[in-house]
């Protein structure tokens, strides 16, 4: 696994564990690991499994797909931390698709993660089981939303049924626009400053709420990614004055991606969309997440709204002890690039009371 290492100086230090999301890097917490680091924190960023430079995953999309169920992405997360020779870290803080790893993290090995971090994505908690489970196998089950959004006066796709088909990775890897450009509008029509994003509860998992969501969550059933986004490409002034994203970091992850492709990512949207392993997850059923906790979004992304209800349970019933929640305006969904010192002002009071 290639790991990004702040803080690694002066030895004794207590461990925070960082995971990324679609489509990002350990490069994605550039911004976090120096203030963590200055604060007394060995902080540690890995590309996780199917990013980056890390290998010893595999590509192909007829390929097996059980490396990149939850169970072993905590299973990955356990071997970098012990790695470095700690047994236990203060936090671990997951963005985006790093975000429910960082929560599974916390279900399943509480004794290792003793305090999590949420951003952007809040967590649903792990599937239940049924009374009479042997009467029910799990097997992979279309959702009927997918039929309803083609249905509509305006037919549409969702994104993650999208990113379960064979064509997505080509569609973006070999973007009409180029790599690097698909990234920056991308990037742009998910953060704050695409003026559409003005995110508010939806009332249910429906294809006419789901269809009020921007194109990049629920796309035009004709359109791949690459085309939906090209439709917000931000103009040349614009990328210019744009500090959280500049060019030369954005080579960063064009650069990567055009040299892996996205497949390994999109091997976790089709493991969830498949639940071909959701029975597996069954087995922490109505489990809580007990250890200290925090959620933290932009206030202009429409991640934490997407799916209904979610946002809310979470708050109320799945994280027991949970400590703060902020969502930080002028930040969509890239809220530690976009907003990063807030970002870092707010880990480093979590991390001060959850460790107190």
């Amino acid at each position: 696994m290639h790991v990004l290492e702040a803080g690694f100086e002066t030895p004794g230090r207590p461990c925070v564990l960082l995971l990324h999301g679609f489509p990002e890097l350990a490069y994605s917490w550039r911004k976090v690991m120096p203030a963590l680091a200055a604060a007394g924190y060995h902080v540690l960023a890995p590309d996780q499994r199917g990013y980056g430079r890390t290998t010893g995953w595999s590509a192909d999309y007829d390929g097996d797909l059980a490396p990149f169920r939850f169970t072993n992405l905590v299973r990955d997360a356990l071997g970098v931390v012990y790695a470095f020779g700690h047994r236990h870290v203060a936090a671990v803080i997951g963005h985006d698709f790093g975000s429910p790893v960082a929560a599974w993290c916390a279900v399943i090995r509480p004794d290792v993660f003793h305090a999590v971090v949420l951003m952007s994505a809040p967590f649903a908690g792990p599937p239940a089981a049924p009374f009479d489970i042997a009467n029910h196998p799990l097997a992979p089950q279309e959702d009927p939303l997918h039929r309803e959004l083609a249905a509509l006066s305006r037919p549409r796709k969702h994104y993650q049924g999208y990113y379960a088909t064979r064509e997505a990775n080509a569609d973006m890897q070999r973007a009409p626009q180029g790599l690097h450009g698909f990234l920056r509008a991308y990037y742009h029509h998910k953060s704050a400053d695409w003026p559409g994003n003005a995110p508010y509860p939806l009332r249910g998992w429906n294809a006419s709420e789901l269809a009020k969501l921007p194109t990049y969550y629920v796309m035009d059933l004709a359109k791949t990614m690459a085309e939906t986004v090209a439709e917000e490409m931000p103009d040349a002034a614009a990328i210019a004055e744009n500090s959280w994203l500049p060019d030369h970091e954005l080579a960063v992850y064009a650069g990567e991606y055009e040299r892996t492709g996205f497949q390994g990512g999109l091997q976790w949207y089709r493991c969830g969309t498949s639940g071909l392993f959701d029975a597996e997850l069954q087995i922490w059923s109505d489990r809580r997440i007990d250890v200290p906790s925090a959620f933290i979004s932009g206030l202009q992304d429409w991640g934490f709204y997407q799916r209904p209800g979610v946002f809310e349970a979470m708050k109320s019933r799945i994280c027991t002890n949970i400590i703060l929640c902020e969502l930080i305006d002028r930040a969509g969904h890239w809220v530690q690039q976009e907003q990063h010192e807030r970002v870092n002002q707010l880990l480093l009071r979590f991390l001060n009371r959850s460790t107190a």
